[in-house]
């Protein structure tokens, strides 16, 4: 039974899933937003994800169709369903990674932990915010953000006035959402993946480490998180899968709070930076399951095959170089190390590739993990 898996965009995500689809004997092909993007090897098509016609054409192709990304707009996933084309995550999950403030509707009414917030329409509904917390909060836009764009922590309403500019001009309404500035101990990120027949799996929760908005580090498993932490985060990131009803990779961002609470952030449905250790790291890579759950096929094992594993993102890449250029140095001074290039010019703050190491001793782990992203990072 060989069937071919669509993914929408051709960024690195869609790219790491390709090794995962050859090994299992699956197809796969790639709808890119343009030529050469870094899923090139897997490419059948060029298209514009926010328009049906392309979108069409390329899922009559494929078995199911699934994506690196979660901005292909509402009608085009429900003119795909409505054509009996299997979508997963479907758009009724989807949704809910789109739009923010759903996200915080949906979660507050399944009674999950999240912050206290508020949809602002107006500067005089933001103040009102800010007088009740303290004087600061946290401001996203509804839609569009990642890696730390479209969040502002302010401490007057005229922080966000473009933004307010902005929806005004749109003319279809609309607000921000506006969050208590939580008092974090760390960040945390729990994934797991649900396949359409509904079985569910977890990985260990892991530690990430932000820098500008982008994830620089993860470590596996989060130190210090054995019992209460796991517990809790496994049991809310399955929580949203079910509640819902999310098919593939889900990871679920925390707060664990100086408090001793632990609170959802954001949620991704799709692989995500956060699980990229598992390539090397667990029984089973996010990849792998990730293709696995959307064609409804048994999960694979989550398991650590090391007691702790690092991944460093490479943010930026060596200046006039490529991650391959410094691969001989690189490999000599860490031979544990194993490194992911996604073929991207070097530019400031892109994620270039990344690299992970795993060992019984974290402190080993960390020193030769940040000791082989150094290579890359002049």
């Amino acid at each position: 039974m060989v069937k071919t898996v669509g993914v929408i965009g051709g960024g690195q995500l869609a790219r790491m899933m390709i090794p995962a689809a050859l090994e299992l004997g699956v197809g796969i092909q790639v709808l890119a937003e343009a030529p050469g993007m870094s899923a090139k090897l897997a490419e059948s098509a060029v298209g514009d994800y926010r328009e049906l016609e392309p979108v069409l054409a390329f899922a009559r192709t494929v078995d199911v169709v699934t994506f690196d990304h979660e901005h292909v707009p509402q009608h085009v996933l429900r003119a795909l369903v409505d054509e009996g084309i299997p979508v997963h995550p479907g758009p009724d999950a989807l949704q809910y990674a789109q739009d923010k403030l759903l996200m915080r509707e949906k979660l507050t009414e399944l009674g999950l932990p999240v912050p206290d917030w508020a949809a602002v329409e107006t500067p005089a509904e933001l103040a009102a915010f800010l007088d009740e917390h303290g004087g600061r909060a946290v401001v996203k836009t509804a839609r569009g953000g990642y890696d730390g764009k479209g969040v502002r922590v302010v401490n007057a309403p005229t922080d966000v006035d473009d933004w307010f500019t902005a929806l005004a001009e749109d003319g279809n309404g609309g607000a921000l959402l506006v969050e208590e500035l939580v008092d974090f101990r760390r960040e945390l990120a729990q994934q797991v993946a649900r396949r359409p027949s509904g079985e569910i799996v977890a990985w260990p929760v892991v530690e990430t480490v932000q820098r500008d908005g982008i994830c620089a580090e993860v470590v596996a498993p989060a130190p210090a998180s054995a019992g209460h932490i796991a517990e809790v985060s496994e049991d809310i990131a399955v929580r949203i899968a079910d509640g819902l009803g999310v098919t593939g990779m889900l990871a679920v961002e925390l707060f664990e709070t100086t408090d001793d609470r632990v609170l959802v952030n954001e949620l991704a449905m799709r692989p995500h930076n956060s699980g990229h250790w598992t390539i090397d790291g667990s029984t089973t890579s996010q990849f792998e399951q990730h293709l696995r759950a959307v064609l409804d096929l048994p999960l694979g094992g989550t398991g650590t095959l090391r007691p702790w594993s690092m991944m460093i993102n490479v943010l930026g890449g060596p200046e006039g170089a490529t991650m391959p250029d410094r691969y001989a140095a690189a490999m000599r001074e860490h031979p544990t190390a194993k490194f992911h290039s996604y073929e991207k010019e070097s530019r400031p703050g892109r994620k270039v590739g990344h690299v992970t190491v795993s060992g019984d001793d974290l402190d080993e782990v960390a020193y030769q993990a940040r000791g082989a992203a150094a290579f890359f990072q002049q």
